[in-house]
């Protein structure tokens, strides 16, 4: 009799499992998609197009105990040398189309616009694939480069970077 009835407790507690976890199927996917990413703002001292030619380094508070202070700022470190490096390019074609405005009837100032932001922003992309492939997609995380309101005037647009957080693979879990 006792026995039964701790059977049936058991099972009980079985259903009340399955019924909470058909709810919401996967229960760690749902607590990776309810943490916020974590937004870098730009903070450089040159802002071209939108896109800001340093970022900060200091460290999120959320990113303990994911990835390590020294990767996440050598990471930041590869990314304001490359801005920093394809800005000072932007800004003297820049200035030189300014001058050249006149003789080429605005048509200077068409080409850095484009073609060099677009560059710029492609170069970004392309390292920031790089360092999730290396390192941040085996931790769980995803950084990428993304086009949001400006935090003080919501009439101008810029660049910051996105981490995300990756569900984690259910390795166990049948099909």
């Amino acid at each position: 009799m006792a026995q039964a009835l701790a059977q049936q407790a058991f099972d009980e507690i079985i259903e009340e499992i399955e019924s909470n976890n058909s709810g919401n199927s996967n229960g760690l996917s749902d607590l990776c998609q309810t943490l916020e990413p974590i937004v870098i703002r730009g903070n450089g001292n040159i802002t071209l197009f939108g896109l800001s030619n340093g970022f900060t380094d200091s460290f999120p508070s959320t990113l303990l105990g994911r990835v390590s202070r020294e990767e996440f700022e050598s990471t930041v470190h590869r990314i304001n040398a490359l801005l920093r490096a394809q800005h000072s390019t932007n800004a003297k074609l820049l200035i030189l189309g300014c001058l050249c405005c006149c003789c080429s009837l605005g048509c200077s100032l068409l080409w850095p616009t484009l073609a060099l932001s677009k560059r710029t922003k492609n170069s970004l992309e392309k390292l920031l694939s790089h360092e999730n492939y290396k390192l941040y997609h085996k931790l769980g995380l995803n950084w990428r480069l993304a086009k949001q309101r400006c935090h003080t005037n919501h009439s101008f647009m810029e660049y910051v970077l996105v981490i995300e957080f990756l569900p984690k693979l259910q390795l166990y879990q049948p099909d």
